[in-house]
């Protein structure tokens, strides 16, 4: 460990790094806009329905697109709006270069980029490139014809009297499903990852890498500035297929999952470093990030090096649970590891795939992704300490240098929906583990706007896809605009003084408090402190009087900081 001084006006602070790579991203150049952004996930589905259907749509997100640039964020990601059949919520897709008409048109998806960038927003969309939908061209062609075929060769088909091998689906279940012959005997096997629905692409097939050029082209003329790349890690599959015996100690797709042979192969980086020159044949720093669900995040630093990716998602830290020292390590191991490649770490709490953080931090027992919770859940977690620290946990992580992804919803402190009737659920898992795991409805309810309104504002109808929880009228954007101090107003507050700070190019420097439950660190003119415990603790004596700059509980003092709660202290006065 290294040791310094910082003065904060008259005490002297003892600063300890545990590594010399607590990195700062102070070389970014000022178009390197993507280091430093705070990135909001749109789920189209469940922002803002205009035509009252009740599913969420392209004119819907142009109608909103003024709060979030009120909430002071950088760019927005879209999940994905393609033609689907939606068995797995546009992530089977049909038509990678067109908009599905639950979602309105092209033209919809051009006027709403447009307005994007009026307001100083960039548009990051999803792509999927692992595996497509059953009803693409290209898999009804394959099935169409012989084994062998030129179309076969574009998807991964196997000949064999048993299941080719012993993997199983994301989803549950084989991840192998058997064709029919003409004559109604048994055909090859094809497999995915995920659902029957969405077979996988066959990534050592060159029309398969000639055709997300393509993709990549189609969407970069039009004006994107980049993709977020649906499981990134899962393109390529082991030589051979192996068997796979998991460890375990493994757990979902965030454990250490990476060995298994169809994660994180080494054959994805030609893929994406022959993406990254499309980009770089575009104007304005086009970017890609990647969904890559590896650990440890050295290996995961890999989709980041120079000509690859510009950012993964970090999971482990999502993943991690509420604990001081936990959180500090993966910080450390964060900035270490993606500073080793010259990237910017990010930082994210919530996404479509996870129990909300409002929730999931109040859980007492580990939930995989995409496990989701439900009624029959034992020991469901009491709303008041799930939203206290969720509120602490975002107000840590704004504070931390690189990129931040933000969830819709979460700056609203919206819970997971726990209450969604069984009759009411459509996440694959559900149906496919035979209602044995929730899945991901609950984080994917349609987000209020107006606590007074049908369907909460989400449209003028009432109409909604799914269920939205009665309760959530409290949680409503117009009312919480009016409250002070609320979810909504302290991540406009954390917002807008992460950028008059700077301290997305900035760096971590921890200060030793004394307190296993009490974090501190200083990022440029900033002392962040956050508690983990459940009852109040006093500030080192060296940070009292430090003016509190925002907190996530109103009874921060210059010398207290209250139970499961974080603040910002100003150091540079």
């Amino acid at each position: 460990m290294q040791a310094f001084t910082i003065l904060l006006e008259s005490p002297i602070v003892t600063v300890m790094t545990d590594s010399p790579l607590l990195a700062s991203t102070d070389t970014a150049t000022a178009d390197q806009w993507w280091r430093t952004s705070v990135i909001y996930q749109i789920y189209p589905r469940s922002f803002a329905d205009a035509n009252g259907d009740g599913m969420g749509d392209l004119p819907g997100i142009t109608s909103r697109l003024g709060s979030l640039a009120d909430l002071g964020v950088d760019a927005v990601w879209l999940s994905p709006f393609f033609t689907s059949p939606q068995r797995d919520a546009g992530y089977d897709v049909a038509d990678y270069c067109d908009v599905d008409p639950l979602f309105g048109s092209l033209a919809d998806f051009d006027t709403m980029t447009a307005k994007a960038h009026e307001l100083g927003l960039r548009v990051i969309i999803d792509l999927v490139p692992n595996h497509c939908s059953d009803q693409h061209p290209w898999f009804r062609q394959a099935l169409a014809a012989a084994p062998g075929s030129p179309e076969r060769d574009r998807f991964i088909f196997r000949d064999s009297p048993e299941l080719p091998n012993n993997w199983e689906s994301v989803f549950g279940g084989s991840m192998w499903t058997r064709t029919t012959n003409p004559d109604g005997s048994d055909g090859q096997w094809y497999l995915h990852i995920f659902d029957s629905s969405q077979p996988d692409f066959n990534w050592d097939n060159a029309e398969v890498r000639a055709m997300f050029r393509d993709v990549l082209r189609f969407w970069l003329d039009r004006g994107v500035d980049g993709f977020r790349v649906d499981v990134a890690h899962g393109l390529v599959k082991a030589e051979g297929l192996p068997d796979f015996i998991p460890d375990p100690a493994a757990a979902s797709m965030g454990g250490t999952e990476e060995l298994a042979p169809w994660w994180g192969q080494d054959g994805v980086h030609e893929i994406y470093r022959d993406w990254r020159q499309v980009l770089d044949g575009y104007p304005g720093q086009r970017v890609l990030c990647a969904e890559a669900w590896v650990s440890p995040l050295s290996l995961m630093a890999h989709w980041v090096r120079a000509d690859e990716m510009h950012q993964a998602f970090n999971f482990p830290y999502l993943s991690s649970s509420w604990d001081a020292t936990a959180i500090r390590e993966v910080i450390n191991e964060s900035l270490s590891a993606f500073g080793e490649v010259g990237a910017p770490s990010t930082w994210v709490l919530s996404n479509h795939d996870v129990v909300r953080h409002a929730t999931r931090l109040a859980l007492s027992a580990d939930n995989p992704q995409g496990d989701g919770i439900g009624p029959r859940t034992p020991d469901l977690p009491d709303p008041a300490v799930g939203l206290r620290r969720a509120r602490a946990a975002s107000t840590l992580m704004l504070a931390l240098p690189g990129g931040a992804y933000l969830y819709q919803g979460e700056e609203l402190g919206l819970p997971e929906a726990v209450e969604l009737p069984d009759e009411a659920r459509q996440d694959p898992t559900w149906f496919r583990t035979a209602g044995e795991r929730y899945g991901r409805d609950g984080c994917r309810v349609p987000i209020p706007w107006q606590a007074n309104a049908p369907a909460f504002g989400f449209n003028e109808s009432g109409r909604s896809w799914l269920p939205q929880p009665q309760q959530w009228a409290g949680y409503a954007r117009d009312v919480q605009q009016a409250q002070a101090g609320s979810t909504l107003n302290l991540y406009r507050d954390l917002l807008a003084l992460r950028r008059t700070h700077g301290l997305g190019a900035g760096s971590v420097q921890w200060i030793e408090t004394g307190h296993r439950d009490l974090l501190a660190l200083r990022n440029r003119e900033v002392v962040v402190v956050a508690n983990f415990a459940s009852e109040p603790v006093d500030l080192p004596a060296e940070l009292h009087g430090l003016p509190v700059l925002v907190a996530s509980d109103a009874a921060t003092t210059t010398t207290v900081l209250p139970g499961e709660a974080a603040a910002w202290l100003d150091a540079g006065n």
